[in-house]
């Protein structure tokens, strides 16, 4: 039976990669973001290549009553969402007393809220059916604060929490959440956060590597995947618990400094 995966995000980079691998082991697709224009692309190219069915629905999910209205949508559609892959966020550079807020809010309000309101909207449904997976895609960024981004770092932070306490409340379901965790990854985020110009995205991993890990990961029901590190990077998150906490703050801003 073909499996339905929801992807928010899914016009570029990480989001659109899910969307091809889903779409090559056969499954239909609900795919979610601002661009119309990419979304319709991207739904041709899909329906024509492997002869899936793929809803598009345009919705900014900055705004406040956006994931209501998707979830709305899916419903009045009578479509059955099997996986839900709360992909869609950004981030941005500064200081934090100097950035907009406006900009900080809405980082917020995608990065936190609509991914835990489109996980509460469609959770019931999993749990009365015993079955579904949630893929929610994190950062190594939750694994520390973050100088130069700190409400970024400290929304993905959120994202680990939660998707490891809900991983933990449906221990005994069919239910799973898997929490993706990548590394500085090849997308649109660097240039549209500004974290291009900066040390830490010096050395960036492959959107496609990042999905493969993060797809599978959620077929396997795993706890955390992290992913699109080198064997420094894994090295380096792997002394971050030990590592003094001024130092760390420290290291962290420096990479965060645009070149």
């Amino acid at each position: 039976m073909r499996k339905t995966a929801l992807i928010t995000g899914a016009s570029s980079g990480i989001g659109q990669e899910l969307a091809y691998i889903h779409a090559q082991k056969g499954g239909d697709l609900i795919i979610v973001a601002r661009s119309e224009g990419k979304l319709q692309n991207l739904k041709e190219e899909l329906e024509k290549q492997h002869s899936v069915s793929v809803k598009v629905i345009v919705k900014d999910l900055a705004q406040s009553n956006a994931a209501q209205e998707v979830y709305d949508e899916v419903v009045n559609t009578n479509l059955q969402v099997d996986y839900l892959v709360n992909n869609a966020g950004f981030g941005q550079v500064g200081k934090f007393h100097e950035l907009s807020w406006d900009r900080q809010g809405s980082m917020i309000q995608l990065n936190i809220l609509a991914l835990t309101q489109l996980t509460h909207l469609f959770l019931p449904e999993f749990v009365q059916r015993n079955s579904g997976k949630i893929l929610n895609v994190s950062s190594t960024a939750s694994l520390m604060p973050g100088p130069l981004q700190a409400v970024y770092f400290a929304t993905k932070a959120y994202v680990t929490s939660l998707s490891n306490a809900l991983a933990e409340e449906l221990s005994n379901t069919n239910v799973t959440i898997t929490n993706l965790m990548p590394g500085a990854t090849e997308t649109d985020f660097g240039s549209t956060s500004g974290m291009d110009k900066t040390a830490l995205f010096a050395n960036t991993a492959n959107a496609k590597k990042v999905a493969e890990d993060g797809y599978q990961g959620m077929l396997d029901g795993k706890l955390d995947v992290m992913a699109g590190l080198t064997s420094i990077q894994k090295f380096m998150m792997s002394v971050v618990p030990i590592t003094p906490k001024k130092l760390l703050l420290k290291q962290v801003h420096q990479l965060q400094q645009t070149k």
